[in-house]
């Protein structure tokens, strides 16, 4: 007789996350009108896989991220807004998936105000220190689009390695993209000097 898999306990996760200049904390419905200006705008969901969203559509987009504040079962995401500690505003998000035993995902997307600054890999160091540290991950990926120069030179800063360059791997936003597969190991991560 086979046993089944046994379901993967929940991964403990203490937020809000803080780091030098950023919260990183659960959505509020309160965060709206920063979201809008950002998921409103088409330079920055140029590379992100959902469309330009009006005002209602990024209030129910919001809805569905208030729920997404643990992580229970493989495949969730964590989405967690990236609030300036010192001004309150929420400048973008930041996304950690379980992608499946010992292993993740990382997102992120900022507001166009928000990029060049350093708060892109703030907020993704904080979530790597999560992943890694707090939760035990193994092996983290990250995936762009091969257009998405910035977040690719951002990605190779962190100390992701580029494995993979899937060509014509996804129909996004109306056309075939090429897109680029990069990923970081525990130990890699350790000797990294980023913890």
């Amino acid at each position: 007789m086979t046993v089944p898999p046994q379901p993967s306990p929940p991964l403990p996760l203490r937020l809000p996350l803080e780091t030098a200049r950023l919260l990183l904390r659960a959505h509020r419905m309160s965060d709206l009108d920063d979201l809008v200006r950002f998921h409103g705008d088409p330079e920055v969901v140029r590379f992100v896989p959902w469309p330009v969203r009006d005002r209602a559509a990024t209030e129910e987009t919001l809805r569905v991220k208030l729920t997404q504040t643990e992580l229970v079962a493989h495949g969730q995401w964590l989405v967690l807004a990236v609030e300036v500690r010192d001004t309150g505003r929420v400048i973008g998000e930041v996304l950690l998936k379980w992608a499946s035993d010992r292993q993740g995902e990382l997102g992120f997307a900022l507001a166009r105000d928000g990029q060049g600054q350093g708060y892109a890999a703030e907020a993704a160091t904080a979530m790597l220190r999560l992943g890694f540290d707090g939760l035990g991950f193994h092996r983290i990926t990250a995936v762009c689009i091969a257009e998405n120069d910035a977040s690719a030179r951002l990605l190779g800063r962190l100390g992701f390695r580029q494995e993979a360059r899937l060509v014509d791997n996804v129909h996004f936003k109306g056309a075939w993209a090429t897109q680029l597969v990069f990923a970081m190991l525990e130990d890699e991560w350790r000797s990294s000097g980023r913890r």
